[in-house]
């Protein structure tokens, strides 16, 4: 009986595919327990704990492995083509339904932060939705469809803060969502009326994205 060879790019994809494991691995056992250490996040991949220490050098290593998918996760996000929205409130319900889902995957990384990452990384990794939030609210806001008081760069800060205190209340479990109840928060937040922020969420145009 012969074996096919072991090429360089099937042992690269063993060695992707491996790394994966572990992240997931990683995401679901740090989840569980933010304590949780690296011996239990191999038992949890199926791998030894030696396999974990030769992708990451550690935990800070494995937690930046999060960061770096998290980050990753979200830039596809935002890329995804859309049709131009009617108005920044349709834009901006569109912008929260987007990012929820990578927020409520990588939701642990709220836990971690405080003790593994530092300001400066985790500035780095919203950068890309603090742009283009800062940018629909200051669209909205010359629209008069969004509330003047506040200057969209802080209006940007205060939603993000309304957006993570949700997503740290799924983790505690106070609160679960698919993403359109805290589209219809956000926009609220901003000074939309809630009947029409609540139907602005529920149109099927917002899922489509042919902007009506």
């Amino acid at each position: 009986m012969t074996h096919a060879p072991v090429t360089a790019t099937s042992e690269r994809s063993r060695t992707l595919l491996t790394r994966a494991r572990i992240l997931e691995a990683a995401r679901q056992e740090l989840g569980r327990d933010p304590d949780s250490s690296l011996g239990d996040i191999a038992e949890a991949a199926g791998v030894v704990r030696r396999t974990v220490y030769g992708h990451f050098n550690g935990r800070a290593a494995l937690v930046e492995g999060l960061v770096e998918d998290a980050a990753q996760a979200l830039r596809q996000a935002l890329a995804t083509p859309r049709a131009p929205a009617a108005n920044a409130v349709m834009e901006l319900a569109r912008f929260v339904l987007a990012v929820w889902p990578v927020g409520d995957r990588y939701r642990i990384l709220l836990r971690l932060a405080p003790q593994d990452l530092g300001p400066e990384r985790v500035a780095e990794l919203l950068a890309p939705a603090r742009d283009m939030a800062e940018a629909i609210i200051g669209r909205g806001q010359r629209q008069g469809v969004f509330q003047t008081v506040v200057p969209p760069a802080v209006l940007t800060r205060a939603l993000e803060g309304h957006l993570l205190g949700l997503l740290d209340c799924v983790n505690g479990g106070a609160w679960s969502d698919d993403g359109t109840g805290t589209a219809t928060a956000a926009l609220i937040a901003m000074g939309v009326d809630a009947d029409r922020a609540a139907s602005c969420v529920r149109k099927p145009a917002l899922v489509q994205g042919d902007g009506a």
